[in-house]
C-alpha cells in the first residue's frame, strides 16, 4: 500500500499502476475485472524488455537553496547549516528572519542606499566589522531574499501543476488513503489517468475516467451492473465476503463528482468547500500577476513571443479544476443561489499558433469557450469583488456563443461519461513517439519544443 500511495504524488503511467493493483488485489477480482486490468497492465514497464520511459515519473520539484544557505552560514560564521531544510521555503524564510538581526537588518528592506546602516549607525549598534564586511553580509541577505521569492514562485507553479491535473490528491494523507483498500486502488489509478500529459492534437485530450477507473469505482462502492448481479446469482458467488467501506471523503479529493459528494455529510462538504475556496483565492492572485506580466490576446488566446505559456496554462488548468470542484460543492450543498451574485468563469489556456492553424485547416473554428471567456469579466476581478459577473450574464454569453451553459460546465457541474482505455503514448512535448529511446534523444536535442534545436555533444563509448 505504501508504494501505491506514493504513485498519488508521482506521475506514473496508468499501466504501471494497473500492474500494482493486480498484485494487490490478487484473488479478489472477478474474471471480468482481472481481464480489464490486464488490458492496461500488459503495457507496464515491468512487462517490456527496455523497462523504462523517457517521460519523467515525478512532477517538477523546485530547486532548493542548499548552496546559498551553506554560503550564508560560512559568511555569518554560523554552525547550524545541517539543521536547515534548504528545500523548504518556510524553513529558508525562518533562517533569514533569524540571522537578519545580526546586522540589524529588517527582512524586506533591501534598498542598497536607503536601508543600509552608515558608519555611525553601525558603531551605535556595537557592530565591530568593516564597511566591506557589512556590505558583503547585507548583499548576501538581499540575495537570500531574492532566492526565497524565486523558491516561493516555483513552489506555487509546482503546486498548481499538480492541482490542474489531479485536484487535491497529493494532499491526501497516508492514513486516509489506506482506510479502504478498494478505494485506494481507485484513487491511485484515477489519479494517474488525470496526470496524463497533453497531446499535440486537435481532436481533444484523453478523458481520465475510463472503463478501468469506472470498474474500480464500482468495486470500491459495491455498485454492480445487472449483468454482474445475475452472474453472481447464477454461480452462487458470495459477494458478501468482500468487506469494504467506501471512503468517499478520500475519493472527493481527486474525484469530487456529485455522486461522490452525495455520500458526504454537510460538515465534510463544507470543509471541502472551504479548502477549494482558499485554493481559488490563491490561484486568482497568481493569475492576476501573470496577466499583468504577459501581453495576452484575450479574443484568440494564441500564444505570442514572450508569453510564459507554460506557467499560464498550468495555472489556468488549476483554476478550472478548482472551479469545477467548487461548482460541484455549491450544488451539493444547495447553495447554487450564490451564482446569481457571483459566478466567476473559466480561464482559457494559451494555444500554440501552429495548433490553431491546423485546427482551421481541418475545418474548425474558434472554440466557443474562448468567445465566452472574452465577453465576461476576468475571473480574478470577480473574485476580488472588483467586477460583477452573475449566472444570467454567463448564460447569455454562452447562448451567444452557441454553447449550453449547463452542459459545458459554465454554470453547473459538468457531466462526463466513460471512455475506453487507451495505452499511454510516449510523448515528446506532446508529440507521440513510438520508442522511449528515440523519445529521449529527440527531447535531449530539443525537437518539438518550439525553441529551436540544441547542440548536444555525443560522448564516445
Amino acid at each position: 500500500m505504501e508504494a501505491l500511495y506514493q504513485t498519488v504524488k508521482q506521475r506514473k503511467r496508468p499501466e504501471d499502476v494497473a500492474e500494482m493493483i493486480l498484485t494487490l488485489l490478487e484473488g479478489e477480482l472477478t474474471q471480468d475485472e482481472k481481464r480489464m486490468l490486464e488490458k492496461a497492465a500488459q503495457g507496464s514497464l515491468k512487462k517490456h524488455f527496455y523497462a523504462y520511459t523517457s517521460m519523467a515519473q515525478d512532477f517538477f520539484k523546485p530547486i532548493g537553496a542548499e548552496k546559498q544557505v551553506k554560503k550564508t552560514v560560512e559568511l555569518f560564521r554560523l554552525n547550524n547549516a545541517n539543521t536547515i531544510d534548504a528545500d523548504d521555503p518556510v524553513a529558508v524564510e525562518a533562517f533569514i528572519q533569524e540571522i537578519s538581526p545580526m546586522i540589524y537588518k529588517d527582512m524586506g528592506k533591501n534598498h542598497y542606499l536607503n536601508d543600509r546602516l552608515n558608519k555611525m549607525q553601525r558603531q551605535a549598534e556595537g557592530m565591530d566589522i568593516s564597511k566591506r564586511q557589512y556590505n558583503k553580509l547585507f548583499r548576501r541577505l538581499r540575495f537570500m531574499e531574492k532566492k526565497l521569492r524565486k523558491m516561493n514562485r516555483m513552489a506555487q507553479k509546482s503546486e498548481y501543476e499538480q492541482v490542474a491535473k489531479h485536484g487535491l490528491a497529493h494532499r491526501l494523507s497516508y492514513e486516509e488513503f489506506i482506510k479502504d483498500k478498494y478505494t485506494a486502488c481507485f484513487i491511485a489509478y484515477y489519479t494517474t489517468r488525470c496526470n496524463l500529459r497533453s497531446e499535440f492534437t486537435i481532436s481533444g485530450q484523453q478523458r481520465p475516467y475510463d472503463e478501468i477507473a469506472d470498474m474500480l469505482y464500482k468495486k470500491c462502492t459495491r455498485e454492480q451492473s445487472v449483468h454482474q448481479i445475475l452472474r453472481n446469482h447464477i454461480f452462487r458467488k458470495d459477494v458478501s465476503a468482500i468487506v469494504n467501506t467506501p471512503n468517499y471523503k478520500a475519493i472527493s479529493y481527486v474525484y469530487p463528482d456529485p455522486k461522490v459528494l452525495a455520500h458526504l455529510s454537510d460538515v465534510e462538504k463544507g470543509e471541502l468547500l472551504g479548502q477549494w475556496t482558499s485554493v481559488l483565492q490563491e490561484i486568482a492572485e497568481f493569475l492576476a500577476q501573470l496577466w499583468e506580466e504577459n501581453t495576452i490576446n484575450r479574443t484568440t488566446m494564441v500564444v505570442k513571443r514572450g508569453n510564459d505559456s507554460s506557467t499560464w496554462n498550468h495555472t489556468a488548468g488549476a483554476w478550472n479544476k478548482a472551479r469545477d470542484a467548487w461548482m460541484n460543492l455549491i450544488y451539493a450543498l444547495g447553495l447554487e443561489f450564490i451564482l446569481d451574485q457571483m459566478c466567476f468563469g473559466k480561464v482559457l489556456r494559451l494555444m500554440a499558433a501552429d495548433v490553431v492553424a491546423w485546427h482551421y485547416r481541418a475545418g474548425g473554428k474558434l472554440d466557443p469557450n474562448t468567445e465566452v471567456w472574452s465577453k465576461i469579466p476576468l475571473p480574478w476581478e470577480v473574485f476580488r469583488e472588483k467586477e460583477i459577473c452573475t449566472r444570467s450574464l454567463v448564460k447569455e454569453a454562452c447562448h451567444n456563443a452557441g454553447l449550453d451553459a449547463e452542459q459545458s460546465g459554465w454554470i453547473a457541474p459538468r457531466p462526463h461519461g466513460v471512455v475506453a482505455f487507451r495505452p499511454t503514448p510516449e510523448l515528446v512535448h506532446g508529440v507521440s513517439v513510438g520508442s522511449p529511446f528515440l523519445a529521449s534523444i529527440l527531447r535531449k536535442h530539443g525537437y518539438f519544443s518550439g525553441k529551436g534545436l540544441k547542440k548536444v555533444e555525443i560522448e564516445a563509448g
